[in-house]
């Protein structure tokens, strides 16, 4: 079901998913994962926050607080008993206590800190002796490098010190349930990517196997990771399997229709040969040698070159060894080069013959040649100009198709019999690359060839 938005809130949408949204199948999975547990641990957290760890606090601050009172309400009405009842906390609470008088309020004041740092572990017992000792001024910190609490209380009789474990007011099974939740958190999400790239591996190894065997590169291939994915690995087995059985009999068949063929047709040339010599023999021998020039380009155009096997070819070389061919013909051929990325993997006659296709159709009609390659890191380009009469726009993709030709008659001064853009066109694309035609800027035909790396 498509939810239809407000312009505005599509083009947010459509930026996020391009901009901010992973792109690959692996981090949008790993998105789908961490979102959630992240929310799960936040909720988690804050529910145990208020549920647990909150009420623990105040419990235990009350606790405190508590046992501060009695001793300040014990010691107020028995002030001889200060020193027992002192070593009676010690003994019984572990919390050490005194009474400072007047002289020494002084310099305990000053050497007090009164800072509101650690509010985490004294916000509940500032609160509890607040509600204790509403008109008594108190303060609390932390000392001994945290490990105790100071609480300070001045009342009538002088200047009550305090001073406890943090235990006594903080409970740590915060810090072990943090602790816990995301060492689990950390521990799922590390098993679940191990297995996730697992299974993202094995679809990207199937797609460059597929696009491997779109360049005609036999790559070997076992299916692996989940069902559904070792399915799709068997089910393009299979189809490539049937591909290479259909493109193996096509060979043998035309290979065995080309024999066929060639005999009668060799067998009508010797019966002409040993003939007198007339104008009609003539044109019969230029027909039976046109047909064989048609048959050959027949042949290798539904061949494709498919016994060939691939290797690294340094397309610089190959073209300069195409273009040295016509070096010695009336028509001016200029090349350039960037230097850059120049071999690729495939199969070099087969390229061979697709360029030199190419660069043949320019010599015929063209008296000013331009080939240039570049290339990058992602692609090899091929620019073939002209200054021949060019090929019209809306003939561009007929001129392609097999024994298609813009110029009808047919014979042997116009070209040959339609077949030469085609066997390019299937050889490139074979190599997983596209060949395009436009308007060179020599005023003729621009034939721009683009192979994959």
């Amino acid at each position: 079901m498509h939810i239809n938005f407000p312009d505005k809130v599509d083009k947010v949408l459509q930026y996020i998913k391009l901009k901010i949204f992973p792109n690959t199948l692996f981090f949008r999975t790993m998105l789908l994962i961490f979102i959630p547990l992240i929310m799960v641990q936040i909720v988690s957290v804050i529910a145990f926050i208020n549920g647990n760890w909150e009420k623990v606090g105040r419990r235990l601050s009350d606790n405190l607080s508590n046992n501060i009172a009695v001793a300040i309400e014990t010691t107020t009405a028995n002030p001889n008993m200060l020193a027992e009842i002192a070593e009676l906390y010690q003994r019984n609470y572990k919390i050490d206590m005194e009474l400072i008088t007047k002289e020494k309020e002084l310099s305990v004041k000053t050497n007090t800190h009164y800072g509101n740092d650690y509010k985490i572990v004294t916000g509940f017992l500032e609160k509890s002796l607040h509600e204790k000792f509403p008109k008594a001024m108190t303060n609390v910190y932390l000392a001994n490098g945290r490990e105790n609490v100071v609480v300070l209380i001045e009342t009538t009789e002088g200047l009550y010190r305090f001073e406890a474990s943090t235990k006594n007011i903080f409970s740590t099974s915060i810090f072990g349930f943090v602790a816990w939740m995301i060492g689990t958190s950390l521990l799922l999400f590390i098993v679940a990517t191990l297995f996730l790239r697992i299974q993202v591996r094995s679809i990207a190894t199937l797609a460059q196997v597929a696009e491997d065997f779109g360049k005609g590169i036999n790559t070997p291939f076992k299916p692996y990771g989940s069902q559904e994915v070792r399915k799709a690995g068997l089910a393009f087995i299979k189809m490539k399997e049937r591909i290479q059985k259909q493109i193996s009999e096509r060979t043998q068949m035309l290979a065995g229709v080309s024999h066929d063929l060639r005999t009668p047709l060799t067998r009508m040339k010797l019966q002409l040969a040993m003939l007198p010599e007339n104008e009609d023999n003539k044109e019969f021998i230029e027909d039976i040698s046109e047909m064989e020039k048609m048959l050959d380009g027949y042949l290798a155009f539904v061949s494709g070159e498919g016994t060939e096997k691939n290797t690294f070819v340094d397309m610089n070389e190959l073209i300069l060894s195409i273009i040295n061919k016509f070096r010695n013909t009336k028509a001016l051929i200029r090349y350039s080069t960037n230097d850059q990325v120049s071999a690729i993997q495939g199969r070099e006659q087969a390229l061979k013959r697709a360029i030199t296709n190419i660069i043949s159709n320019a010599f015929n009609y063209g008296k000013t040649i331009a080939v240039v390659l570049e290339s990058n890191n992602n692609k090899l380009e091929i620019t073939v100009d002209d200054d021949g009469p060019g090929v019209p726009e809306d003939k561009r993709e007929e001129v392609f198709k097999a024994f298609y030709r813009i110029d009808e008659s047919r014979n042997k001064e116009t070209g040959g019999v339609g077949l030469g853009l085609s066997i390019a066109r299937d050889i490139i694309s074979s190599h997983g690359g596209k060949i395009e035609l436009s308007d060179s800027k020599l005023g003729g035909l621009r034939v721009l060839i683009s192979i994959p790396l």
